[in-house]
């Protein structure tokens, strides 16, 4: 039960976003531009990131409800789970091998990381721009964290994360929400 009595008991970010849509609405279009716009990494990459910084930072709602995007996007189901156990497991390309340790230690101790930790992930291939992403994509996990275990939110079951997950692919982070489409109209 969420921690407002005013909330219903599914209530969940979208109940927040509406009754505050003058912070929430350039957040949705900044979590837009950031997950499905311009970026080196594809838009399930970059659910896979986000989903991994929030499971590595224990927040089991916003793990639920992205990486049933990721598994939406193409990701094999099961995979998110394994990683957090293991940034080695089977089934994640070479090159996206340091992203996901870069993006997994960042979740959990990110007064950990090193200048080694940067160069993995350029050595990799990927440039400036693709670390900002990472850094940027797990400090939206984090938020996102703390926007739900702050307000008591209850994670959602596999089953109503998947579909919205479905809504999230097709209308993205403004249009999911209505009154914040309008608010961009």
């Amino acid at each position: 039960m969420p921690f407002c009595k005013t909330l219903p008991e599914n209530a969940g970010p979208p109940v927040i976003y509406t009754s505050y849509p003058d912070i929430y609405g350039p957040w949705s279009e900044m979590s837009e531009v950031l997950m499905n716009g311009p970026s080196p990494f594809t838009e399930a990459e970059r659910e896979v990131i986000f989903s991994l910084a929030a499971g590595a930072s224990g927040s089991n709602y916003v793990f639920t409800a992205h990486s049933e995007v990721a598994y939406a996007r193409g990701y094999p189901r099961g995979l998110l789970e394994r990683l957090l156990e293991d940034v080695d497991a089977e089934g994640v390309d070479a090159k996206l091998r340091p992203v996901v340790a870069y993006t997994i230690k960042l979740g959990r101790t990110p007064n950990e990381l090193t200048q080694a930790d940067a160069d993995a992930v350029f050595a990799a291939g990927w440039d400036e721009k693709a670390l900002h992403d990472i850094i940027a994509i797990t400090a939206r996990a984090a938020f996102m964290h703390r926007l739900t275990a702050g307000f008591g939110f209850i994670p959602m079951s596999r089953e109503r994360a998947a579909e919205k997950a479905k809504a999230r692919i097709e209308k993205g982070y403004v249009n999911l929400y209505p009154s914040l489409a309008e608010r961009k109209a």
